[in-house]
């Protein structure tokens, strides 16, 4: 596997996870009651914090690509293994 080839593989993995992980204890205005007026009842409340998302899924993320590349540096399991 070429660097560039991690590094796509990283950043899809990346955003795989990143759309898991946003809707994960997401308090919205709606559940909350307390909806500003001007939004959706579906946006999130105040405590909501990217910052702790992104550090979630960076965290999974690379876990999780680091089984992926292994796997495939390793060469047990390739495209021909796939029955088609």
């Amino acid at each position: 596997m070429s660097v560039l080839s991690a590094i796509v593989l990283l950043a899809v993995v990346w955003f795989m996870v990143l759309f898991v992980v946003l809707p994960i204890r997401l308090k919205t205005q709606g559940d909350v009651g307390e909806r500003v007026e001007g939004t959706h009842a579906g946006a999130p409340a105040s405590s909501f914090s990217m910052r702790r998302k992104l550090k979630i899924t960076t965290l999974w993320a690379a876990l999780i690509w680091a089984l992926i590349a292994s796997v495939i540096l390793w060469g047990g399991f390739t495209v021909r293994d796939i029955d088609f």
